[in-house]
């Protein structure tokens, strides 16, 4: 078992990981004691200026992995789907996210449409990539929750099963936060499950309880930046005190790391 899968096997410890969206942000996270920084695909694609989850950012997904796969921590890339539909050229992907020092990609089924990639199709992406990267830790996500399913428990067992059996390590539901059925979910699967924290779901401890092994905060940090940044801007136009921010040098400093 790898280093980052280890992180997702300690009964009543979830890993909490954090999702960066440049080197900075990433090198800040792991120095206040993270082992593992994921990537988030919103932060990325709108620090450049393209839309998220509409394959448009397999260049800065991979430029980012190469700046922080080998910055002293785990990484995890979100690759949304793969940035295609044929499982070769995602596995083709996945290769360079390893040979960049990458230990984890997160691949998800939901389209730019709100529609659910067929979940063979996604399945053999899983494959693929497990056989031509088998080290790197495969996250697994499903959209059933974000798309508009009549049934999205049930959609969302049906293929978390078949991804599993694909060869995942892991899986991610994000938008479930009812605790019965994060609980039916991982009495049911063989393989860690991931949840997505929300401000009106379930907190750390309990999800814990709850048998959840990782728990992601998505775009969480890269939005609270933005509203940061413009509540920054509006206190000083106001008159009003500025919150202790880092200093000049201590930014800089992390250019070196």
């Amino acid at each position: 078992m790898t280093p980052f899968a280890a992180l997702h096997h300690r009964p009543g410890r979830p890993l909490l990981l954090p999702n960066a969206w440049d080197h900075a942000s990433a090198v800040a996270l792991a120095a206040q004691g993270h082992p593992a920084i994921g990537t988030t695909s919103l932060g990325v694609a709108a620090v450049a200026g393209l839309p998220d989850g509409a394959a448009a950012t397999r260049a800065e997904t991979v430029r980012l992995a190469r700046r922080l796969g080998h910055g002293g921590f785990l990484l995890s890339v979100d690759a949304e789907s793969g940035f295609s539909d044929d499982p070769d050229e995602v596995a083709e992907l996945a290769v360079e996210l390893a040979e960049a020092g990458a230990v984890g990609i997160n691949l998800e089924d939901g389209r730019a449409d709100g529609t659910l990639t067929p979940s063979a199709r996604h399945a053999a992406k899983i494959a693929a990539v497990k056989a031509a990267a088998p080290e790197l830790f495969v996250n697994a996500r499903t959209d059933t929750y974000w798309c508009g399913q009549d049934a999205p428990e049930a959609e969302a067992l049906r293929r978390l099963d078949a991804y599993q059996q694909a060869g995942a390590d892991g899986v991610f539901v994000p938008g479930l936060t009812g605790p019965a059925a994060i609980g039916r979910l991982v009495g049911a699967l063989a393989v860690p499950l991931n949840i997505l924290w929300t401000p009106t779901g379930p907190g750390l401890a309990e999800l814990a309880a709850l048998g959840v092994a990782r728990v992601s905060l998505g775009s969480l940090l890269y939005r609270a930046a933005l509203a940061a940044a413009v509540a920054t801007a509006a206190a000083v136009a106001a008159g009003e005190p500025v919150g202790p921010v880092p200093g000049y040098a201590e930014v800089q400093a992390l250019s070196g790391s």
